[in-house]
């Protein structure tokens, strides 16, 4: 029998728009060296590391009359060719080139009819490099029966291993009429399939109708010119295009900062986008007033002891962080930060970066994506900004004998925002990547110059003994946090 959607996966399709489609990204630049890393050296490798995650084989397929919830079935016409592209940058290979080729790749939705992902193999880099662009629908990914392609993909060591013939033949796919008969000798023979069904087409009715609700509502207020100004411009409706800010720090930085003032590399990478914010609100002639915070919401991992080890789903949760924009001082923004975070490293449930980054066959992507669906659910109402940051491995890791040199994290835009930030340390170095919609700001480069400003103002406090933390002040005491 065909495994059947969840409800949370059918929410996130009902949920996809042109304007919000629901993939995350992850963009990696490799060195190929002596390797001969080339695209046809990438497919031999996917087509050997793919039957690890079957779901990427699979595509959805409804029941008629929507007797029961879609299934996945395996895709009898799957052509990996399809999945993994082939592009290329004029010369001369910029980051610049390359981030826009990015942007223009997320703006476009994933095929429905499809397994939901791709990859771009993309030639042409400055000094013979090659990046790898990959796109998975969140659907795919739910850390329990799925992880992303990405974690099967890359090795901890150069060595070059014999593929595996792997003779998958796709079965032929259920007919219609197979698909509603299932359905119903389920329904009849489990009452909580059943349940399910009913619940899942009441959601859907709800969805539709509260959709069509809210568009009523956006035009009756555009009609009045009673609508409001958004508290930030974070928390605008995007388009239905992006534009991709990608910056790369070192993480010894962090480290120092953290030597100095105490707490964890997390909560320096916060307060660095905390300092990066009100440096670009600044420039924008937006307020940051003393006092002014932004809520971010902050999916972390933590620790489940009635879970298997293999069940990475429900261990990460959201946690909701003020960025103190509104303080001049950086010192203070950190400590802040850590204060915050602090009640989530008081619960004993939060997970050290080092053990994160020990999961068996780890790879960040998963992690990101795990976050985004904990982002789909938890972001809503006062949270201006979503952030996710996962810790990588600290030494080379390989794809096909070619060395991954960068990673940057491209975070979806959920409804209703118009920025999201994923943040991955990797080998030595810190990796933001920063989606916004096109339309709504045009001036996001600045942000990523911002988050570099930030962190020199962090790294400079934290050489300067002269500078500490403001009389009248206590500092906050820091505990060890969840990450790094």
């Amino acid at each position: 029998m065909s495994e059947r959607l969840r409800a949370s996966d059918l929410a996130l399709l009902a949920e996809e728009t042109p304007q919000t489609p629901m993939h995350n990204a992850t963009l990696e630049i490799f060195d190929p060296s002596d390797s001969d890393f080339d695209y046809d050296a990438l497919l031999a490798h996917i087509d050997d590391r793919i039957s690890f995650v079957p779901r990427y084989r699979q595509h959805v397929r409804r029941v008629p009359g929507r007797l029961a919830n879609p299934v996945w079935v395996d895709d009898e016409d799957f052509d990996l060719a399809y999945h993994v592209r082939r592009s290329a940058l004029p010369r001369p290979g910029t980051l610049d080139q390359l981030r826009e080729l990015t942007a223009r790749i997320l703006s476009r939705r994933l095929d429905p009819d499809r397994p939901l992902w791709e990859i771009y193999f993309v030639e042409g880099l400055e000094d013979g490099r090659v990046a790898l662009l990959s796109k998975s629908h969140q659907i795919l990914v739910d850390g329990i029966s799925t992880v992303d392609l990405g974690q099967v993909l890359l090795d901890v060591d150069p060595g070059p291993r014999q593929l595996v013939r792997d003779d998958w033949v796709a079965p032929a796919e259920p007919t219609p009429a197979k698909l509603a008969a299932s359905a119903m000798l389920e329904s009849v023979r489990s009452p909580k399939v059943a349940v399910s069904t009913l619940r899942s087409n009441a959601e859907a009715v709800g969805r539709t109708v509260g959709g069509a609700a809210a568009k009523f509502g956006a035009i009756a207020g555009e009609l009045a010119n009673r609508r409001s100004s958004p508290e930030s411009p974070f928390n605008i409706e995007p388009s239905a295009q992006r534009r991709v800010v990608l910056v790369r720090t070192s993480l010894k930085d962090y480290r120092k900062i953290r030597r100095v003032h105490g707490g964890t590399v997390n909560d320096v990478i916060l307060a660095t986008l905390s300092g990066a914010i009100r440096a670009w609100f600044m420039t924008r002639a937006e307020s940051v007033a003393a006092g002014r915070r932004l809520r971010a919401l902050v999916p972390m991992s933590v620790i489940d002891e009635e879970l298997e080890p293999t069940s990475l789903g429900s261990q990460v949760v959201g946690h909701l962080v003020d960025l103190p924009i509104g303080e001049g001082s950086p010192v203070v923004r950190l400590h802040q930060v850590s204060y915050a975070l602090r009640v989530h490293s008081e619960t004993g449930r939060a997970v050290a970066a080092d053990r994160i980054a020990g999961v068996a066959g780890f790879a960040p992507t998963t992690f990101h994506a795990l976050g985004s669906r904990v982002a789909f659910k938890e972001a809503r109402g006062n949270v201006n900004l979503v952030i996710t940051n996962v810790p990588g491995p600290q030494f080379p890791m390989y794809l096909a004998c070619a060395e991954m040199v960068e990673t940057y994290p491209v975070p979806p835009l959920l409804d209703g925002f118009s920025v999201s930030v994923g943040v991955t340390s990797y080998d030595g170095a810190v990796y933001y990547g920063i989606s916004a919609d096109r339309d709504a700001l045009p001036d996001i480069d600045v942000l990523g110059q911002c988050v570099r400003e930030s962190l020199d103002e962090l790294v400079d406090s934290a050489s300067d003994n002269r500078l500490r933390a403001p009389r009248g002040r206590k500092r906050a005491p820091l505990t060890p946090g969840p990450v790094e």
